[in-house]
């Protein structure tokens, strides 16, 4: 997964965004051990400290644990996990509905447009 980052918002929560990606998808399984700052950082071509920025976010929510000596990893609290997708989930419904919203759709028009994007997915 790259890390594509754009300038129109803050570079850290965007970084804490692709690492919950990351998170939620496996790539960084529960309890598996993070890559230090720096190698995190270079490979999102970001400064270090934006970088830890993030992780230091990401651990206030509790997705990620640091131990004294042995770096970080991420949670193994699958729940915990499973709350942080849900409520990410749920902001991103939000943004899309009110965007909808602003553009004059009724809720019967936004279900429709939703319920035919879903079969076509099927296809």
């Amino acid at each position: 997964m790259l890390w594509e980052l754009k300038s129109d918002r803050p570079i850290y929560t965007q970084l804490v965004e692709h690492i919950k990606q990351r998170v939620f998808s496996g790539t960084y399984p529960l309890g598996s051990r993070l890559p230090s700052v720096r190698d995190m950082a270079q490979e999102a071509e970001v400064n270090p400290n934006t970088m830890q920025r993030a992780l230091a976010k990401l651990e206030e929510e509790g997705l990620i644990i640091t131990h004294r000596t042995s770096g970080r990893s991420i949670t193994e609290d699958a729940s915990m996990v499973e709350l942080a997708k849900t409520k990410l989930a749920k902001d991103q419904i939000l943004e899309f509905l009110e965007k909808m919203q602003l553009m004059g759709f009724e809720q019967k028009e936004i279900l429709t447009i939703i319920t035919n994007l879903v079969k076509e997915m099927k296809k």
